[in-house]
């Protein structure tokens, strides 16, 4: 908890812990301004932890795989099977920080802007892929990708209960639902240091690119 307070008859009050930025981060703490600076300072053994009990809460399903050397060696990722209730298209290769971040921004907010704002339940998750031992691009002369080591997901569509399937690419241009996607990308921003669609370059237009580089670029 963080005491504030000021003299000439101001009140000390206490503020909660997830306004502290110098408090660990919580799985309970809703996401503010100051989440993205939490998720900055996890260290390795809190990022494990704090995986661990996602597991056990049912936010995420995820098992640690082997370290794997190569051109783009792996150390410290696990294999992510579901978000809870929402399921994936195909399991997916994470490094710690983009499993835990995903968990959370898909259990805080996509769950939760689908059912307020389309009417129903978010079920499924469509994605392109997380792992892929390539530079930026494709680039020759470009530095490695986030996707290099397990560091970013493109997700390009979703499912709900009512049986609409809504990818990126079109949705981003219907009325009905280009408000709800541009909202979760939006809200994406809090828990991701870039996250990247398809008003970003051609490259995005079919999906938001979801990585840990950088401090909350939303573009």
């Amino acid at each position: 908890m963080i005491i504030l307070g000021v003299a000439c008859g101001v009140v000390y009050r206490y503020l909660p812990s997830y306004y502290d930025p110098l408090a660990p981060l919580e799985l309970s703490d809703p996401p503010n301004w100051i989440t993205q600076f939490k998720f900055k300072r996890l260290t390795p053994a809190r990022c494990q932890a704090l995986l661990e009990q996602a597991n056990q809460q049912k936010l995420i399903t995820s098992q640690p795989v082997a370290d794997s050397a190569g051109e783009c060696p792996l150390t410290d990722v696990v294999r992510v099977r579901d978000f809870g209730a929402v399921k994936l298209s195909n399991s997916f290769l994470a490094s710690c920080p983009l499993a835990l971040r995903s968990a959370l921004y898909v259990g805080q907010q996509a769950a939760p802007l689908t059912e307020r704002m389309m009417k129903s339940r978010l079920i499924w998750v469509e994605h392109l892929g997380s792992y892929a031992c390539r530079n930026i691009y494709h680039r020759p002369d470009a530095r490695r990708s986030e996707h290099a080591s397990a560091q970013a997901l493109d997700i390009s569509g979703f499912v709900l209960a009512d049986g609409r399937h809504i990818t990126v690419l079109q949705g981003w241009k219907q009325e009905d639902s280009a408000p709800w996607l541009r909202m979760l990308l939006s809200t994406s921003c809090t828990y991701y240091g870039n996250s990247l669609g398809p008003d970003y370059n051609a490259a995005h237009a079919n999906h938001f690119h979801l990585g840990m580089r950088g401090y909350g670029l939303c573009r």
